[in-house]
């Protein structure tokens, strides 16, 4: 209470100072576990997508590794693909592709990847299981965190239990993280024997802590407060986007009512007011206040909603998947479809099929033979007993494939032309090994007099012969540069 002035007659006017923070703070959800449709998609999502990830590192390929992006060597191992620096652009494409599939999937269906296939939503669905596991349903945790509960023996082994097992799979998730770009055998062993490098332990720590910290602690405010998908994601849906939707021309108005009581008589919608919907939210939302950005369209809802529809008699999908528009105009679901190819949808469909064919197209065609050549800028031209002229190169030949190369090498586009190594002695032939890269300095020369002074184009002509099994695949190259023969 303050005194901030006074009236007419001198008495000073008490003022009431209210102090509002303007960070909510945070409280902690419990959500309810539930069954149904969904949630089975939710499990098959986790379970898929986890088996690919953990599964992926201990899988083999031609004696290594199939899945190691091995950042020493600059060598990505992708099963049979060998990717380096220079094939970025296929990286760049994977990107736009991802991209595009997630407009995609947006303007069709709201968050699908947020609710079913997130990094975030699947280790927050794991750690909750281990919750519910050790500590009990969603009464027994409230409870179990109040402080009607004191600390004693069982609650201290309880949450140690719980924290053992979140660690553990963290642990283990950032050890397999680590697997793809380190090999995960070398790692393995290397762990048990304590020898880590500063680089491997450091990541393995800062990874298994983001786990748990992120899918233990944090949870929904990863969705709310720092995913920036979150945020723009109302640009991408309109009014025939499915999302989960609460059916307010049902429900409304909502209340109580004994299972046989008629309710239309009451006055009263389809929604018992329950909530039992918002117990089941992992984001701690009440769907039926309206499409709001923290809903990550898991569908929790619809199941805890149906079977509850389903005790009291009636027809489910007070909260379904469903658009804007099918609730405004009273529409069938089956009728909503027909409104999903509109414009947004079809240019998605149509970039995606593009890039993905030239994607596939590239790769299929692409030849795993690289040359570069580079002139030696410290010694243009030199005469070497009066009789030749050489000028001095470097050429880089790579093997993108796991295959061996035969490579023979021919300079044309002046007379007489021969390629010779650093010992003067002429080049007809180098071997590459399978998913190298070597560089090679080399001496082409040519006869004094034969050829006019100047610079003048040569080519290398580049063929390789790729050793496949009992088959012999053969690549070509053809690499320009410059020939100089000084006045």
């Amino acid at each position: 209470m303050s005194e901030l002035s006074n009236l007419p007659g001198g008495k000073p006017i008490p003022i009431e100072v209210v102090e509002e923070s303007l960070y909510e703070v945070r409280r902690k959800i419990y959500p309810r576990s539930v069954s149904g449709l969904f949630a089975r998609w939710r499990f098959i999502l986790v379970f898929a997508t986890q088996l690919l990830f953990y599964g992926l590192p201990w899988l083999s390929w031609n004696n290594r590794q199939a899945v190691l992006f091995d950042l020493i060597q600059r060598k990505f191992y992708i099963f049979g693909l060998v990717l380096w620096p220079q094939d970025v652009i296929y990286l760049t494409l994977l990107l736009i592709l991802s991209a595009l599939a997630l407009f995609l999937f947006t303007a069709v269906a709201g968050r699908l990847f947020c609710g079913y296939a997130c990094p975030q939503t699947v280790y927050t669905e794991i750690f909750m299981w281990i919750e519910r596991q050790v500590e009990g349903d969603r009464f027994t945790r409230i409870r179990l965190d109040g402080e009607e509960w004191p600390w004693s023996f069982k609650k201290w082994r309880l949450k140690l239990t719980k924290h053992f097992f979140w660690l553990l799979v963290a642990f283990w998730t950032g050890f397999t993280f680590i697997g793809y770009f380190t090999p995960i055998a070398t790692l393995g062993s290397a762990l048990l024997h304590l020898s880590l490098g500063p680089w491997q332990t450091f990541w393995l720590t800062f990874y298994s802590f983001a786990t748990w910290g992120n899918a233990g602690f944090m949870r929904e405010q990863v969705c709310k407060y720092m995913c920036p998908y979150a945020r723009f994601q109302s640009v991408m849906v309109d009014k025939d986007t499915f999302l989960v939707t609460y059916d307010k021309v049902r429900g409304e108005p909502r209340g109580s009512r004994s299972k046989s009581s008629d309710h239309s008589s009451l006055g009263l919608g389809d929604c018992v007011d329950c909530s039992i919907c918002v117990q089941v939210c992992p984001t701690g939302i009440d769907i039926r206040d309206g499409l709001q950005y923290m809903c990550i369209g898991c569908g929790a809802c619809i199941d805890a909603c149906n079977q509850v529809m389903e005790k009291v008699n009636y027809p489910k999908g007070l909260i379904r998947y469903t658009t804007e528009r099918a609730v405004e105009e009273l529409e069938s679901n089956q009728s909503a479809i027909r409104h999903i190819l509109r414009p947004r949808v079809l240019i998605y469909t149509t970039f995606i099929i593009v890039l993905t064919t030239a994607f596939l197209v590239s790769l299929a065609t692409r030849n795993p033979l690289r040359v570069d050549v580079m002139r030696d800028r410290g010694a243009l031209a030199r005469e070497v007993e009066g009789v030749r002229i050489e000028n001095i190169y470097r050429i880089q030949i790579m093997n993108a494939s796991e295959h061996p190369m035969k490579v023979q090498l021919k300079a044309t586009g002046l007379e007489n032309l021969r390629i010779l190594n650093s010992q003067g002695i002429e080049v007809t032939e180098i071997n590459v090994t399978p998913a190298s890269n070597q560089l090679i300095p080399i001496k082409v020369s040519a006869d004094i007099g034969a050829n006019n002074p100047g610079n003048h184009p040569i080519y290398f002509d580049v063929v390789a012969q790729e050793i496949v099994g009992n088959r012999v695949i053969v690549r070509t190259r053809d690499e320009k540069s410059t020939f100089i023969i000084p006045r």
